[in-house]
């Protein structure tokens, strides 16, 4: 697999702000799948075309797990952080595993028990806005809002102090830094687990309240040993980490194209019905989660014409997928009236987003009352001036300066 194949381009490589890499586009028009070099030197498929990402994500003949020889890592930051996982989350686990431990989540995070917590969401959004306006311009919307409405809410759900986000705000970022010393996310992730640790303590010495979570968790499955202590310590972070995190990035980068699209932002404020597509296509548009899809076959598999041997890694770039214009008319251009919904921006097949419903109605919240409570918002400096978070894991701004 050491071929360095010069005609098999560097992976990953270089964003734009508000695009993926120019080259998933050219690469789709040729061949739609095709091989990239790892950073360790090994050779990877990439898949750019949105049914060959859906065709691979949906397969169980592909795995997850990042012990599978041939499994792609994106940087050393990630494979260190990866392998030394133990145990690992459900996110890199496949059926049989996977199945058992999604279902004891699912019920948290169905559609109408979310739809249950709208006005609880609502008054977290204005709470916020009013401590926003209290404080005056000028502020940072990503910490002051964007991070804030989310941690707020995922620390209400599992039952994690509010007043403990520095700590684990901090530590979800170092995680996710791709450029880090292989060390620096060990060592958070480390960190975090001795916190939630001692958090399922304190909350067994209180059993009876079952109102959050992890109380939940604890009792209904580590206590009658349908999970171990650390698999539920493991569970409680991922929740914990993609409750805040991606929201987070998508809120401010929500913002920002309703902020660079003024007619767009006009129109959502005048008709708040379009609330709905609006937060499908910044989901779309923006697709976050930008590296996701690594998968490693596990017998051959042809896809779409072209085998994929066994122990061959492949990246299905939901990123890419989302940009096919073969799916969506003129992919490149922000707009709120698009029908988007079949997007990939939660990935696709049995490891699509468990907390979709959750930011969904965080998105469209949050959308239906950032402009009109502060119709006069505005970026302080020019778009090309702020840090956009190009070697995180999880795409995003790292502030968002306003007055208004």
């Amino acid at each position: 697999m050491h071929d360095h194949n010069s005609s098999a381009p560097a992976f990953p490589m270089g964003r734009c702000p508000f695009a993926p890499p120019p080259e998933y586009a050219e690469i789709r028009k040729k061949e739609g799948l095709s091989k990239v070099t790892m950073p360790d030197g090994s050779l990877a498929w990439i898949a750019t075309r949105y049914g060959d990402v859906r065709a691979i994500l949906g397969d169980n003949r592909f795995s997850t797990v990042p012990s599978t020889p041939g499994y792609p890592f994106i940087a050393p930051a990630r494979a260190a952080l990866l392998m030394n996982e133990k145990p690992p989350t459900i996110i890199r686990m496949d059926a049989p595993e996977h199945t058992r431990y999604r279902r004891m989540l699912t019920k948290e995070f169905m559609v109408h028990h979310i739809e249950a917590m709208r006005g609880e969401l609502q008054q977290t959004v204005d709470t916020l806005l009013d401590e926003l306006v209290e404080k005056g311009p000028p502020a940072d919307l990503f910490e002051d809002f964007a991070l804030a409405v989310p941690t707020t809410v995922i620390s209400r759900i599992l039952g994690v102090p509010y007043e403990d986000r520095d700590f684990f705000q901090e530590r979800s970022k170092a995680k996710l830094d791709l450029t880090a010393d292989p060390e620096v996310p060990i060592r958070a992730g480390a960190e975090m687990r001795e916190y939630l640790d001692r958090l399922i303590t304190e909350k067994l010495k209180r059993p009876g309240n079952r109102d959050d979570l992890i109380s939940r968790l604890v009792t209904s499955q580590v206590v009658p040993g349908h999970m171990t202590r650390e698999e539920a310590l493991a569970t409680i972070e991922l929740l914990l980490m993609g409750g805040h995190e991606t929201t987070a990035n998508m809120i401010a980068l929500g913002t920002l194209s309703l902020l660079t699209h003024p007619d767009q932002k006009d129109a959502l404020v005048a008709d708040p019905s379009l609330v709905r597509n609006a937060v499908e296509e910044m989901l779309r548009y923006h697709t976050i989660v930008h590296y996701n899809g690594p998968r490693v076959a596990l017998e051959d598999v042809e896809v779409n014409g072209t085998l994929i041997r066994k122990g061959e890694g492949v990246l299905a770039l939901i990123t890419a997928a989302n940009r096919d214009p073969d799916s969506f008319e003129d992919p490149d251009k922000f707009d709120i009236r698009r029908e988007a919904l079949h997007h990939v921006a939660f990935s696709y097949g049995v490891h699509q987003c468990l907390g979709q419903p959750l930011a969904r109605a965080e998105l469209q919240i949050v959308f239906s009352t950032l402009f009109q409570r502060l119709p006069n918002l505005r970026l302080t400096v020019p778009v090309d001036e702020i840090k956009f978070r190009y070697d995180a894991f999880v795409y995003g701004v790292d502030a968002l300066p306003v007055v208004w």
